[in-house]
């Protein structure tokens, strides 16, 4: 176990944030949604893939008021929300009147809750990397 201690403490300094099971890194900038997906690919992450109540909260405390790209959207089916690893929304954590698909809002924000929004919109960006698995 020793070994991982020195793996957990190089992402930190880099900006990553440790919770649960996963390290989160919190962009200063803005991008598109798939200019931000594409840059948590390159830090060999995914964009935020929110699994829990728990996981959802830890992330509010985090984005300090700023709306948040997260790795989820409908461009492939509407109405059929997907997490970037494929997989289907099961529980979600929408605001009151989300998802409204008002013009093409194929991607999602975190805005305290989620919204959907056009995917070409500027924000700040979550990446999330799974470092253990059970």
């Amino acid at each position: 176990p020793n070994r991982k201690l020195p793996l957990l403490r190089a992402p930190q300094q880099e900006g990553w944030i440790y919770f649960s099971s996963s390290i989160y890194y919190v962009s200063t900038e803005k991008k598109n949604w798939t200019e931000s997906r594409d840059d948590c690919r390159e830090r060999g992450s995914v964009l935020l893939i929110i699994n829990s109540r728990e996981e959802q909260n830890f992330i509010n405390m985090w984005r300090k008021y700023q709306e948040v790209w997260i790795g989820l959207g409908d461009s492939e089916t509407e109405g059929v929300w997907k997490w970037v690893d494929g997989s289907e929304l099961i529980t979600g954590f929408w605001r009151a009147g989300e998802p409204n698909s008002k013009g093409d809002e194929d991607c999602v924000i975190n805005e305290w809750n989620w919204a959907d929004y056009p995917c070409n919109s500027q924000f700040n960006w979550i990446c999330e990397k799974r470092i253990m698995t059970i």
